[in-house]
């Protein structure tokens, strides 16, 4: 959305969608730019999304106002456990 927070948050893949202000609060809405993740267990590219809850995390206050973070919070299916049956250790 805006190249400006974009820039100023620094956080890779993730852009801010929206923000709204209030009288002593900040909120930026942020989106993954990616659809997919490689897993961490076997290195296997894709996954699928079994569930996406956005979470609201307290960042560093700026202009004397507290800012917040509603990001999502991705959970992924590994798609080699499922071809495999295999759990991850």
């Amino acid at each position: 959305m805006d190249l400006y927070l974009d820039r100023l948050l620094n956080l890779p893949n993730t852009t801010v969608e929206s923000f709204t202000e209030e009288e002593n609060k900040i909120t930026l809405k942020l989106r993954f730019l990616q659809d997919e993740i490689t897993c961490p267990h076997c290195n296997t590219h894709g996954g699928k999304l079994k569930q996406n809850r956005p979470i609201l995390i307290r960042d560093l206050s700026v202009f004397g106002k507290i800012v917040y973070l509603n990001t999502p919070r991705r959970q992924f299916y590994c798609r080699l456990f499922w071809v495999h049956g295999d759990k991850h250790s």
